[in-house]
């Protein structure tokens, strides 16, 4: 059997639009992405995993789709896409596609057609009702849509809209809808692509099963099967932010979802960030379910949207807010944090660096967005979620490398002023540098692509004496230790492990003296980080 590409990959997350400019418009594009997947390789991530590139009015960075078989015209045409994934396929990279299949933009020309006809059979592909139905949906964006029904003039109903009003919600209990989605996933999937990221999932299943999480699982299992028939190594990497006891209807038997991005780890690694105490992350990992066989979890820091934090009590919440968003402009939603990590962080690169430790020591495959690696900060002067979504910074170039276009007609401006614009934080400079954050974050990817037995082996957080430092273990073909300490004070633990011994570093933050009796001590500086094998498997 061929091994499973997801098991040991890392994915990096790049929007198009933002990522590189090659023909000077002002707007990122494919040959842009293209032209820097050498980079992307040489920093050892093994997928990519693209925002929306499909036609779109793109008031919602492309998430509102109106064709799911035509690229943006701001990106370029089919044969870029073709481009780009046989440079991928050169390179050993997998290319993952959204999948943005809950909702359509209203000019889409299902929505069109049936916004004029109630008789065309276009009218059920979407939900509609003659008056406001109650319901326990509600807004995605409490702040900006105060329901989800939304009168249509030229349709004479109500329409229902989750997300935002120019995005009607599909009816995916009907049939056809479902063989449009056939017909999309098959037409990429048929192209070279390695899977998709499956926007807005929990929300798709409900609507399935028209309300109903447990009538509409049957649709993540249709839309596995479909994949894996076409393409036996594609992946659906689905959006579920619930409770863990929910994950059961998400992965079945490992027949449904391949990935599940994991909100509840992400939340309360912040809340332990915060805090400075491994506690509340240790707890997360241990309480949520081991995932079935061929399939397991995906792990970040931070992504395009806020930074939600609905897994967490009022409390913890707002115990993250105050560490990480104190001013009430940094906050989105009611819910979350509209900042990158570095900003958050306060700049701090040793810190930075002990987070992306930390992410890469986590269970499941891990998400590097664009600009992490280098510690990107936000634009708070933009609205929303766009607080995140600015230019990659890959030189001290004017528009730091991204476009030669003119200022005035960038898709967003660069960050060029405070201690984050890109005069001072780019590739480039910090390629030259070999202690810079981008050049600890890559041996990071390249020495987690090299431990199988986080893909394939079993975890469980270990006890140490010291309430600041996460540690872990992987058992399979060999034995890990992966430790990290949230403090910026200097500690020396105990692990409290009796079959733990005559262990050695195959990556740290720094030098340091190696163990070698039994209880394993070990010294971590103030917010280090130690990766250890047993000594005898260091090279097996």
């Amino acid at each position: 059997m061929r091994p499973l590409w997801y098991r040991n990959a890392v994915i990096y997350q790049i929007d198009p639009s933002l990522f590189r400019d090659s023909d000077g418009d002002g707007c990122g594009d494919l040959r842009g992405v293209t032209e820097r997947l050498d980079y992307v390789r040489g920093m050892g991530a093994t997928a990519i995993w693209l925002m929306p590139i499909y036609a779109s009015p793109f008031r919602d960075a492309g998430y509102d789709v109106s064709d799911h078989m035509a690229v943006n015209p701001r990106f370029g045409d089919l044969a870029d896409v073709v481009a780009l994934l046989e440079k991928a396929e050169e390179l050993g990279l997998h290319v993952i596609l959204e999948l943005v299949v809950q909702h359509t933009s209203d000019q889409h020309p299902w929505f069109q057609q049936a916004r004029r006809d109630r008789n065309s059979r276009y009218r059920d592909y979407y939900i509609w009702s003659d008056t406001p139905l109650e319901t326990d949906a509600e807004p995605i964006f409490p702040t900006i849509e105060e329901e989800v029904w939304r009168w249509d003039e030229e349709a004479g109903q109500y329409y229902r809209h989750l997300f935002y009003r120019h995005e009607p919600d599909l009816n995916l209990a009907n049939p056809q809808v479902i063989e449009e989605i056939e017909r999309i996933m098959s037409f990429w999937l048929r192209l070279g692509v390695s899977g998709f990221r499956v926007d807005a999932a929990s929300h798709l299943i409900e609507q399935a099963g028209r309300g109903e999480v447990q009538d509409g699982v049957w649709l993540l299992d249709h839309l596995r099967d479909f994949a894996t028939l076409r393409r036996p190594e594609a992946i659906l990497m689905g959006e579920v932010d619930i409770e863990p006891e929910g994950y059961v209807h998400y992965f079945g038997a490992g027949d449904r979802l391949t990935l599940l991005l994991d909100f509840w780890v992400n939340n309360h690694l912040y809340l332990s960030l915060a805090r400075g105490e491994a506690e509340p992350l240790h707890r997360a990992v241990a309480s949520q379910p081991v995932p079935p066989a061929r399939a397991q979890y995906a792990v970040w820091l931070r992504n395009h949207d806020e930074l939600d934090l609905e897994r967490l009590s009022d409390a913890e919440r707002e115990e993250v807010m105050r560490a990480f968003a104190p001013d009430p402009d940094m906050r989105a939603y009611g819910r979350g944090i509209r900042r990158r990590l570095a900003p958050m962080l306060g700049g701090d690169q040793q810190r930075l660096a002990l987070a992306n430790a930390i992410l890469f020591s986590l269970p499941g495959t891990p998400i590097l967005r664009y600009g992490e690696e280098i510690g990107m900060g936000d634009d708070l002067s933009l609205p929303e979620r766009l607080a995140v979504r600015t230019p990659m910074q890959w030189s001290d170039e004017p528009n730091g490398g991204f476009s030669c276009a003119r200022p005035e007609v960038l898709v967003a401006p660069p960050i060029a002023e405070g201690p984050f614009a890109y005069g001072t934080v780019n590739v480039y400079t910090q390629s030259l540098v070999s202690d810079s954050l981008l050049a600890h974050t890559s041996n990071m990817i390249r020495t987690r692509i090299g431990l199988t037995e986080i893909g394939s082996g079993t975890y469980r957080p270990v006890k140490v004496d010291c309430p600041s430092v996460f540690a872990i273990r992987y058992d399979g073909d060999s034995t890990l230790l992966m430790l990290a300490n949230l403090s910026a004070q200097e500690v020396e633990v105990q692990v409290q492990e009796d079959d733990l011994q005559d262990f050695a570093d195959i990556l740290a933050d720094s030098l340091y003296e190696q163990s070698q009796g039994h209880p394993l001590h070990l010294r971590l500086r103030g917010y280090g980080y130690r990766w250890l094998r047993r000594r005898q498997q260091l090279f097996g």
